[in-house]
């Protein structure tokens, strides 16, 4: 009994020492012998014995540890414990799970990884399933998912699809044809001028939508056309309405030249359609471009540090070639060069599209309908303000207008737009998610 009491004396507990190789053995050998005895209880009991019959009860073991275990539990020792898996969970196979058919729809790494992103996942959730960045993440989710055969198709196998130059073509056709009603215009007169500026305009819209239809410039979803084709209009009548409405004009409808009552701007829509060319080659590049990025890239953030230089390099590149079209049509018409308004038209149109072809429309619909609001709103204060007593409404834009000119309300709401869509670009346009797609067909 002295021993007994020597046992309940307290004291500071003590511990066998930290968690280490013998630990981890000691563990997996007290499984093995329990799934021994699980199997050796279950083969006692197939055999109609109670451990003193049979193989074991040859030898009195099945009787040995049968009285063993009973005399644990009774004696108040718990049973040995069940195993445990000597194996950690897969932190990817629940993931695997959920992006299933992104990762079997997937003809590389890479689209994975675009897609990962667009779920939120980034670098630091990467890190909890074990990996650097979400590129190495999606490596490893498109090796592990079963495919048929060499289904999809990797890039070495498949044929080297031939590039189109059909978009080149189509690009090429709003310039001509708004060249060739412009002179049309100006050869013409009377019903004959009306009747070619219908025509143009017609032939216009078609050419533009074709290639708006075909090529870098083609988006996936539709989208309304109505505030952009306003904001051309306006860059083709608004200037000479507004300048003819501060005056108390105006005295009649356009005549289709530059110097009637109601003048019309050529210069600045004909260099814009002629930058419809310059503008898919940039959106060209761009895309061709940022997919390689995509592919030597190896982390998020490193690939939205190179695009972003790429994406700002590709509208200053269209915005020096759109001023000089806009010199060069100047000069050619007789008109002024409206650089402000048709730089700021040109750039909002360029990001607008950037960002509807990689499918982000909300922003782009809003910023539009903005500036097109704004522009419709300061011809309607200013007519509103010939009414009596509502003088106060045309003071803002008269006196926008005395500052700047007619040129200071386009350029303001258009440039505004212009630089919330290019804020607004430089974070979308240089995530993953939006080069992940596959390049169509043109």
């Amino acid at each position: 009994m002295s021993g007994l009491g020597e046992l309940d004396r307290p004291e500071t507990p003590q511990s066998p020492g930290a968690w280490d190789e013998r630990s981890r053995r000691s563990l997996a050998d007290t499984a093995d012998t329990a799934d021994t005895a699980a199997r050796a209880s279950g083969t006692d009991g197939a055999d109609g014995t109670d451990g003193t019959d049979g193989a074991d009860g040859a030898d009195g073991t099945g009787g040995a540890e049968g009285s063993a275990v009973g005399g644990g539990a009774r004696d108040g020792r718990q049973p040995p414990s069940p195993p445990v898996g000597r194996r950690a969970a897969d932190p990817v196979k629940g993931l695997l799970h959920r992006h299933r058919e992104l990762c079997e729809r997937a003809v590389d790494p890479l689209e994975i990884a675009a897609g990962l992103e667009a779920h939120g996942v980034t670098d630091r959730t990467a890190a909890r399933f074990r990996h650097r960045d979400v590129f190495s993440l999606a490596e490893e989710m498109y090796a592990r998912v079963p495919r048929h055969g060499d289904a999809p198709a990797r890039a070495a196998d498949a044929p080297t699809p031939r590039p189109r130059t059909t978009w080149i073509v189509l690009a090429l056709l709003p310039g001509v044809l708004c060249a060739a009603a412009v002179a049309g215009l100006r050869l013409t007169e009377g019903r004959t001028r009306l009747l070619v500026a219908l025509v143009g305009v017609l032939a216009v819209s078609l050419a533009l939508g074709a290639a708006l239809r075909r090529g870098p410039l083609s988006a996936a979803t539709r989208t309304t056309s109505t505030w952009t084709c306003w904001l051309v209009g306006y860059a083709l009548l608004g200037d000479g309405l507004l300048r003819t409405a501060v005056s108390g004009g105006p005295d009649g409808l356009p005549d289709g030249t530059a110097d009637g009552a109601w003048p019309l701007t050529l210069a600045s829509v004909l260099a814009l359609a002629l930058s419809c060319a310059p503008a898919t080659v940039c959106a060209h590049l761009f895309a061709v471009r940022a997919r390689r990025k995509l592919t030597s890239s190896r982390g998020l953030a490193d690939f939205s540090a190179s695009v972003r230089p790429l994406l700002l390099g590709t509208f200053a590149l269209y915005t020096v070639v759109l001023a000089a079209l806009l010199t060069l049509t100047g000069a050619v018409l007789g008109e002024s060069a409206a650089h402000p308004q048709g730089l700021t038209l040109g750039g909002l149109l360029l990001l607008a599209r950037l960002l509807t072809v990689h499918g982000h429309t909300h922003a782009t619909t809003l910023v539009l309908t903005a500036s097109a609001t704004a522009e419709a709103a300061a011809l309607a204060t200013l007519f509103a303000g010939r009414l009596p007593g509502c003088g106060f409404l045309a003071a803002p834009v008269d006196a926008l207008v005395a500052a700047c000119g007619p040129a200071g309300v386009p350029t303001a709401a258009c440039g505004i737009g212009a630089l919330t869509l290019l804020v607004h670009a430089c974070r979308r346009l240089t995530r993953a998610s939006a080069h992940a797609s596959t390049e169509r067909p043109w």
